[in-house]
């Protein structure tokens, strides 16, 4: 999972990044409203922490100005008044969920979660595709059951594809979700990812849920029955 943490006091930037960074989270971070508008223009994320507060613009602008552009990305908002005044307008203006500092720490981590579980359509931390489980929360994988050993990239991409089910994503929005659009490798290690993530499924015993389209990238289906029957056969 990788999300966007707007925020311009870099000791808590940091302090939240290595929070999520324990749960498999990827932060990228930016200290401005504006610079977090042009990421969002380009890049691709799960969710956005926004802090109420930013040097250039209102928290609530931020907010006005992602959905008035219509890009959907989840938004929870961080703020050291929470008076009901401030959520209620947050919320009225697009943003998914309201968090007040001092925060626990677990609290954020189940806060962004959730929205990134609402905004994706499922109502559990679990995801599932066919024979497939990933836990959103620990990140384990599990083919009919069995525990699968997954790198940190082809689990990236494996959640990118579950919560897109039936979409295809093509290598550049897959390269951008594994790197956030810094030090990009060659476009080719997509293929060499999604290579290795195939094999440990079908070894795991897992239909090829994993397809290719031509020209466009690759997409994630649900098995057909009859699939089903064989892979759990």
């Amino acid at each position: 999972m990788r999300i966007l943490l707007v925020e311009d006091e870099l000791v808590v930037a940091r302090s939240v990044a290595a929070l999520l960074s324990g749960h498999r989270i990827t932060t990228d971070i930016v200290g401005s409203g504006e610079e977090g508008l042009d990421h969002l223009r380009i890049y691709t994320y799960d969710a956005v922490v926004l802090d109420r507060i930013l040097p250039d613009m209102d928290g609530l602008e931020f907010v006005r100005r992602v959905r008035t552009a219509r890009i959907t990305t989840p938004i929870l908002m961080l703020s050291g008044h929470g008076d009901t005044a401030t959520r209620v307008k947050g919320i009225t203006l697009g943003a998914d969920d309201f968090l007040t500092k001092p925060f626990e720490p677990q609290e954020l981590v189940a806060r962004l979660l959730a929205i990134v579980r609402r905004a994706s359509g499922f109502a559990d931390q679990t995801l599932r595709a066919g024979p497939i489980e990933m836990d959103l929360k620990s990140q384990d994988c599990r083919v009919n059951g069995r525990p699968v050993h997954l790198t940190g990239k082809e689990q990236a991409i494996l959640q990118l594809m579950m919560t897109r089910k039936g979409m295809v994503l093509s290598k550049e929005a897959i390269l951008t979700h594994l790197y956030g659009g810094m030090d990009e490798p060659e476009i080719k290690i997509v293929d060499v990812f999604v290579c290795k993530l195939r094999k440990k499924l079908a070894n795991a015993g897992s239909p090829n849920l994993i397809g290719t389209v031509w020209g466009r990238g690759y997409i994630l289906r649900e098995p057909s029955p009859s699939e089903s029957s064989v892979a759990a056969a």
